[in-house]
């Protein structure tokens, strides 16, 4: 089935979606999955919030402000691009928590061109700057676009030395918000001469829980990640747990041992990351990745039918919510564990999980496991 985009008010409803409270990408795509269209999805809200236990309700986030939204992407020269429309990264479509909707301001056509994800240390050293420098020109020179996050360091070296062969770069705020202000003049050149992309709404100043999450986009868009100087507790090396998960290569380099910048890449070494001593390295794994095919281009994000609720699985038994309450904890659980340990029927235990989190109760984790908030 081949890709197309969305009517224009199906994806103000994919805006109003993803941008109402407790609603996150997975649960977006279960919703979307249930009702068939956003649109649908957006009617259900206030009786799921209420079935899960929020006596004030929850509304919808309002069709005004998404409209507000796109309107400032449009005048501020971006678009919006949704998980399901062929301009969509085909990659990053395959992440589990991909946003249903990236904001991109630039070239788009580099957004489905095989990637490669270089990270690292802020206050890197010089040595590691023109290493990344070096590895970042030569990889781009053959033909994969560097992802990068803009940052000081590490990202400003990757970014600047591919600008010519095609480079991206996430943003932890909205698209509009230039972090660190140091690299605006690098901003706007990756803004004419490549892409860069944001899912956090327009005006959004960056906070220290955006960055994860921009983090997940980084991998998400790339074959691969290098790690050019990371410590030990760093953002890099989520970064590069995250590319694990998604089942991302992860290449590192290796540095001193006397050198705090080094142990996080020389752990991530020691645990099988790949050494990465030269941009032939990398550049001979990456040609080995692209002969497999690591997604469906005709995918369309989700496989199968929607299934429409009925009565019958709109209001499972109270009994049934309050044991799936009751054996929750803080700890993230296998929802194939719940649906065993309630012994109810399927359905039903998918609607008590999808209630309770729309009313906040809980929130779910990648890899299908939930906890309580």
């Amino acid at each position: 089935m081949t890709r197309k985009n969305l009517d224009p008010k199906e994806k103000l409803a994919w805006l109003q979606l993803s941008r109402t409270e407790n609603i996150g990408p997975i649960t977006f795509y279960k919703l979307l999955e249930r009702y068939g269209t956003a649109a649908n999805a957006l009617k259900a809200i206030p009786d799921l919030a209420r079935r899960g236990g929020r006596l004030n309700g929850l509304k919808a986030f309002a069709a005004d402000l998404a409209e507000k939204e796109i309107e400032q992407l449009e005048k501020y020269g971006a678009k919006l691009i949704a998980r399901d429309e062929p301009d969509y990264p085909p990659l990053l479509a395959e992440v589990e928590d991909a946003p249903p909707l990236i904001a991109v301001l630039g070239h788009a056509a580099l957004l489905p061109k095989p990637a490669l994800g270089v990270v690292g240390a802020r206050n890197a050293s010089l040595a590691g700057r023109k290493i990344a420098e070096d590895f970042s020109r030569k990889v781009s020179a053959a033909g994969y676009v560097i992802v990068s996050g803009l940052a000081r360091g590490i990202d400003t070296a990757a970014h600047t030395a591919s600008l010519a062969t095609g480079t991206i770069a996430v943003v932890a705020g909205g698209i509009d918000v230039i972090y660190p202000r140091e690299n605006e003049k690098l901003y706007r050149q990756i803004a004419e001469q490549g892409a860069v992309i944001a899912e956090s709404p327009f005006g959004t100043e960056p906070l220290a829980r955006h960055f994860p999450r921009r983090n997940r986009l980084i991998s998400g868009l790339s074959l691969g990640v290098l790690i050019v100087e990371a410590a030990l507790k760093s953002g890099s090396l989520i970064t590069a747990r995250m590319a694990a998960e998604q089942n991302r290569e992860v290449f590192a380099v290796p540095g001193s041992p006397l050198d705090p910048r080094a142990e996080g890449t020389n752990k991530l070494i020691q645990d099988g990351a790949h050494l990465a001593l030269s941009a032939e390295d990398i550049i001979h794994e990456l040609k080995s990745l692209r002969l497999k095919p690591m997604h469906d281009p005709a995918g369309d994000g989700w496989k199968g039918p929607p299934h429409v609720a009925t009565p019958d699985d709109q209001a499972p038994d109270e009994s049934l919510r309050i044991k799936i309450m009751e054996i929750l904890s803080p700890t993230p659980v296998l929802v194939d564990e719940i649906i065993r340990a309630t012994d109810a029927p399927v359905s039903a235990v998918l609607t008590v999980i999808l209630e309770l989190e729309i009313a906040g109760c809980i929130e779910r984790q990648p890899g299908n496991k939930i906890n309580l908030i």
